[in-house]
């Protein structure tokens, strides 16, 4: 048959146009592409070669030639090849692709174009690069090949090629250098070097750069640890792997392996950092997963794979039934990434909780560096909450290690119905708040939660194992009845807690204490109000928050509340009893850490108050 000129589909001639004017930012991605569809004809040919033997390819390989003088670049394999028709069905026209709808998100979202696969679409990268593209294949079993060729400009020609050998070659002629373009010397050995190592580094078949002298180099290492048995694997290549993907030069704390098989198939391998990363909670900060198609790599920084909170986690995931044509706005849409996110989250979760059980020191590590983060997902994953309260711990009263949460229950005093908290800036600052003295007195633990987030999940999670969550700083907290005020005290108190209610315009209600022991007074955050130190938090952020008055409540056990009350009862109008009532309050915002509205004002009552004692 003679040299035959065509024309693209109208759809095909279009995507040439966007190719050619640069919709793709980074052009480095065409060398991927061609090794990606050698690799799928090696893959095809070795399948073939399973039904027949004559089939099968001597030595399977992929080969790269540069030509530094004729400006040319040509990729070749011995894989299946194609037939004429094959050619004109894969590349003169958009086939299997995607046709209009895929043009509209390249015209739309420029990211989405960074990753076009399958042959027929990703071959059109070439001519990002290229004043001219020419191929020459011949399938296996044919005795006749084809030779295509194409400046890009809406037509191609196609012929027979008598003497082709089974496989596919593309030539690439190049267009000049222009780095201001992005589009750098393809014929320069550094450069695709460079290329086959990010991109197709763990290609199961061999990339050999071909020389003008000696032997061809192999470029990628083949080495796919992820789908490897773990059996056959050393620690010291999984740490030297860890290292490579995350630029850190510690070893790797746990490492995961995960393969699923079936409908969707993919396999995974995770690494769970010894330490927590620089930008660990920065918005910006970098994540650590990387997505691979058929161990051909499409992205980093894959957000989409695991959820925010386990964001320090490295590794990699392996697709076999993606489409290289994947972008993050897809990725965010599709039903199998989303499967994939659960799953590896609940395998991450599952490996922490068995390192709780069975190393104990590793778990502790893990959770000094990544507990604060694994929090934030009570905040968001409904699903993944009970895994993630299973293996938190806290610091606690009694105890010098960190808790955790079924063990706290397991301590709990008989009759005991709740999980006592009680959240603060530092471990002191709780420790010593007057909020904790009942609780001191009578034994009841208490967990001590003072990282920001804290403030925030423990009104998303109500509950733990059927035990409310009950924080001693608000609301009213039920103690045994020895510790509330008697009948008697009620009625004595009741002329001061009003009169106070009526002078401390701060506060929203005046009432006698069950938490006290030891301190005079404290404040208390009604059960629905939000914490002084998230409405802290809220206005560090730039928000509005109006203020929130709080409960004061009274011991009526201490000298200084039974001598204001007898005080008032002597004189309800004597002059110096609102000086009185306002240290008292300041007093007790001191206590929890509070910020007085007038220090100074204070400072000076206190100061003429001691000088009459002098």
């Amino acid at each position: 048959m003679s040299t035959e000129t065509l024309e693209f589909q109208a759809e095909a001639r279009q995507l040439l146009q966007l190719m050619v004017h640069s919709i793709y930012s980074n052009k480095d991605i065409f060398l991927r592409e061609l090794i990606s569809n050698a690799s799928d004809a090696l893959d095809k040919r070795r399948l073939a070669g399973l039904h027949d033997e004559a089939l099968k390819a001597e030595d399977p390989h992929i080969a790269i030639e540069a030509d530094t003088e004729a400006r040319t670049l040509t990729v070749r394999d011995n894989g299946i090849g194609m037939t004429r028709d094959e050619v004109v069905g894969l590349i003169g026209t958009i086939a299997r692709s995607g046709t209009a709808e895929m043009l509209r998100q390249l015209k739309e979202n420029k990211e989405s174009a960074e990753l076009i696969g399958q042959f027929g679409v990703g071959f059109y990268s070439t001519f990002m690069v290229a004043d001219n593209v020419s191929l020459v294949t011949r399938k296996a079993g044919e005795d006749t090949g084809t030779r295509w060729e194409s400046a890009g400009e809406g037509t191609y020609t196609i012929e027979d090629v008598a003497d082709a050998p089974v496989g596919t070659a593309v030539t690439v002629h190049l267009r000049p250098k222009d780095e201001e373009d992005a589009l750098y010397d393809y014929a320069d050995e550094w450069k695709i070097r460079e290329i086959v190592k990010r991109y197709s580094d763990f290609i199961s078949f061999p990339v050999r750069l071909v020389k003008a002298e000696g032997e061809p180099e192999t470029l990628n290492s083949m080495k796919a640890l992820w789908s490897r048995p773990r059996s056959e694997v050393k620690d010291e290549e999984y740490a030297e792997f860890y290292r490579h993907i995350s630029h850190d030069w510690t070893d790797p704390l746990e490492t995961i392996n995960l393969k699923a098989e079936g409908t969707f198939e993919y396999e995974a391998l995770l690494f769970i950092p010894a330490r927590a990363p620089h930008d660990l909670f920065q918005r910006d900060g970098r994540r650590g997963i990387q997505l691979y198609v058929k161990r051909v790599f499409i992205m980093d920084d894959t957000r989409e794979l695991i959820p925010d909170y386990l964001r320090f986690v490295k590794g990699v995931v392996d697709a076999a039934d993606l489409s290289l044509n994947i972008s993050r706005e897809i990725l965010q849409q599709d039903r199998h990434i989303q499967l994939i996110r659960r799953r590896l989250a609940k395998k991450v979760l599952s490996t922490v909780k068995e390192m709780l059980t069975k190393d104990p020191e590793k778990y502790r590590t893990f959770w000094r560096e990544f507990g604060r983060a694994v929090k934030e997902g009570l905040l968001g994953e409904a699903d993944d909450r009970k895994a993630i309260l299973d293996i938190a711990s806290f610091a606690a009263t009694g105890t010098d290690e960190p808790t955790t949460l079924a063990d706290y229950v397991s301590r709990m005093k008989e009759g005991q119905e709740e999980i006592y908290f009680m959240t603060g800036e530092s471990r002191a600052q709780v420790e010593n708040s007057p909020h904790m003295e009942a609780f001191k007195a009578q034994g009841y633990e208490v967990l001590l939660l003072t990282d920001p987030v804290d403030e925030i999940w423990v009104d998303a999670v109500p509950d733990y194992d059927g035990k409310k969550l009950q924080s001693i700083a608000r609301g009213n907290v039920d103690l045994p009845s020895d510790s509330k005020p008697s009948e008697e005290q009620t009625g004595e108190f009741a002329p001061l807690l009003t009169w106070l209610g009526e002078t401390l315009d701060e506060v929203k209600e005046v009432r006698l204490s069950t938490r006290l022991t030891n301190s005079p007074a404290c404040l208390v955050s009604d059960a629905d109000d939000i914490t002084p130190t998230l409405e802290k938090m809220y206005k560090a952020m730039g928000q509005d928050v109006p203020p929130v008055k709080r409960i004061l409540e009274l011991n009526p056990e201490h000298a200084l509340v039974t001598g204001l009350r007898d005080a008032y009862a002597r004189d309800a109008a004597a002059v110096d009893l609102p000086e009185t009532a306002e240290l008292l309050y300041g007093t007790a915002l001191l206590a929890e850490g509070g910020d007085l509205a007038d220090p100074a004002r204070f400072a000076k009552l206190l100061a003429d108050r001691l000088a009459r004692t002098v």
